[in-house]
């Protein structure tokens, strides 16, 4: 069934496709948001759940004339209220290397003499401080991955602030973050407090191995 690309069911099975991604791809130089959702179309499939069809132009943050197009495939499953959307993602086009941007972050972060420590990004006026913009990018994919896992038909989250993050060190070569971040849930307006750990590697990437809502068990 073709959905309007303008219509809530549509847009919440973008907003599911970009998480993911974000996590998928994501780093300190590296920043993708939806700039249009061109088609949508929605399969019932008995017993299983809905499957979400979209064809998605991205834009990169850092070069917004940069696009690329991806398609993507969400699928609730039936009922549950536990099991994260699953989703499959192709991208037509080149992303602009971050390589040795990364690099240098990375061995910037590793060099520091005492642990990263920073609250509020962006600031209350929306700004964000040129040496946080590759925080505020790894909050995106740490954002994502809790977007996608516990996204659903009937939700919208959006990342509206890092509260709070502090890096810890480590004894291998992982850097770690540890978030406080603010989710905007667009459907019942409710902004929730998010607690996520993020490991990220040049070479790695993203990985969260903890996350959950602040003050509950993190999983």
């Amino acid at each position: 069934m073709e959905l309007h690309p303008g219509r809530f069911p549509a847009a919440r099975a973008a907003a599911v496709a970009v998480g993911y991604l974000r996590y998928l791809r994501g780093g300190p130089g590296t920043g993708l948001r939806l700039r249009e959702l061109r088609r949508a179309r929605r399969q019932d499939i008995d017993g299983v759940g809905h499957k979400y069809y979209l064809d998605l132009e991205l834009e990169d943050v850092l070069d917004k004339d940069r696009t690329v197009n991806c398609t993507a495939e969400v699928l609730y499953h039936l009922g549950s209220k536990t099991s994260a959307p699953d989703v499959q993602l192709t991208v037509q086009g080149e992303l602009r290397s971050t390589e040795e941007a990364d690099k240098e972050f990375y061995h910037r972060i590793r060099s520091l003499e005492k642990e990263l420590v920073a609250e509020n990004i962006p600031d209350s006026h929306g700004n964000v401080p040129p040496e946080l913009e590759p925080i505020h990018l790894l909050a995106w994919a740490a954002s994502g991955y809790v977007i996608w896992q516990n996204s659903t038909e009937n939700t919208n989250f959006n990342l509206a602030q890092v509260k709070h993050v502090k890096q810890v060190k480590r004894n291998d070569d992982d850097l770690q973050f540890d978030f406080v971040v603010l989710l905007h849930e667009m459907v019942s307006q409710e902004v929730l407090p998010w607690e996520v750990t993020l490991l990220w590697h040049p070479q790695r990437g993203a990985r969260v191995p903890q996350s959950g809502a602040a003050g509950a068990p993190r999983s």
